[in-house]
């Protein structure tokens, strides 16, 4: 199958500055793609290139196969059939809802009245045709801006953060209610973010961006139970990072020896695990450590702070093997006093280990 979407090999320049480094990507018909990243990564620029508002120094932009950008070629923004939606919606404050809509449909006036009221039946706003953006709450304005940009019936969508301007109690449900529109519509969908979360609730493939280049894509599952370094893992949760040195493929922690294959002797290496992974051992108390073949062995730790977070809550421990300090999460309230004795164990298989940086 061909993709709807494909980038070859995108460069850009800012000032000399590299913006975006030999990026390649592709998007199918009907999915649902995330980059994702930190501010400044490149995601922007590449979405800008994707709709020819920015043109690459090197590379080539295809449209179900046809090069729309490159090699001499350049499409113009209103030639290429893809829709944009960013973050402050851009609704034309002197036009009606179903004016705004319509706004870049051709054809008879019955056919685009149709489509509009298709579309805002779609959203949600059927009966809010006549009235005028300053009349809206902001999920509705994005609903708004979501119709039009499929007016069209764009074959390709960019979405460049289009839910930061949404109340965090509304942003769920507006989310959902886009990815269900956006997949009965079947456009190859590029979204930009750079909250994890957002990734993970919206996007079938999450292409993780950092210094203007992928670093790793795949499904959501997999980027984050099987991260290509420490800074990825860390994008997608809080991590603990226990240090240590590499002797013959094992290295010791606080809860005993752990495998660390391929890196040499004396190599230091960081062992990964998120605070939902650590955990506090109530059967153990007071038995001393008992190691079991997946946790290996208890490590007695002291309670430095606990913190109630809504869902959970967050304990941050001093280890008593190191003094190195560690965090872990409990679900519902556990709020322990500064100074108790806990033991704790970790799960190997939800470990991840990389050499140390820094």
């Amino acid at each position: 199958m061909t993709p709807r979407l494909e980038l070859k090999n995108i460069t850009k320049r800012f000032g000399g500055q590299v913006v975006v480094d030999n990026l390649s990507l592709s998007v199918e018909p009907g999915q649902v793609t995330c980059l994702l990243g930190p501010s400044g990564c490149g995601k922007s620029t590449t979405l800008r290139i994707i709709a020819g508002v920015e043109r690459q120094d090197t590379g080539e932009v295809y449209e179900e196969g046809r090069l729309i950008c490159g090699d001499g070629i350049n499409v113009p923004p209103e030639k290429r059939a893809i829709g944009l939606m960013f973050q402050d919606f851009a609704l034309f404050p002197h036009l009606c809802v179903a004016q705004n809509v319509a706004f870049g449909l051709t054809g008879d006036r019955s056919a685009k009245e149709a489509r509009v009221q298709e579309l805002l039946n779609r959203v949600g706003l059927g009966s809010f045709g006549e009235k005028f953006p300053h009349e809206l709450s902001g999920g509705e304005q994005q609903r708004v801006a979501l119709a039009r940009a499929l007016a069209p019936r764009p074959t390709i969508m960019l979405m460049d953060e289009p839910f930061s301007g949404l109340d965090n109690r509304l942003r769920d449900g507006i989310r959902d209610e886009t990815l269900s529109v956006l997949k009965e519509e079947g456009a190859a969908v590029l979204l930009v973010t750079h909250e994890p979360d957002e990734a993970m609730r919206m996007a079938d493939q999450i292409a993780l961006m950092r210094g203007g280049r992928i670093v790793q894509i795949g499904n959501p599952y997999n980027l984050y139970n099987a991260p290509v370094d420490k800074a990825a893992a860390a994008f997608f949760s809080d991590i603990n990072v226990i240090r240590g040195q590499s002797n013959g493929a094992l290295t010791d922690t606080p809860f005993g020896q752990f495998l660390t294959p391929g890196h040499g002797d004396g190599d230091a290496v960081d062992i990964i695990i998120r605070p939902q992974h650590l955990r506090i051992d109530f059967d153990r108390q007071g038995r001393g450590p008992n190691p079991t073949p997946q946790e290996g062995v208890p490590a007695r730790a002291r309670v430095e702070r606990a913190r109630f977070m809504g869902r959970e809550s967050l304990v941050e421990f001093r280890m008593d093997y190191d003094g190195s300090r560690l965090k872990a999460t409990v679900p519902a309230v556990f709020l322990p006093k500064p100074g108790t004795l806990l033991w704790l164990t970790m799960r190997r298989d939800r470990c991840f280990v990389f050499p140390a940086t820094a």
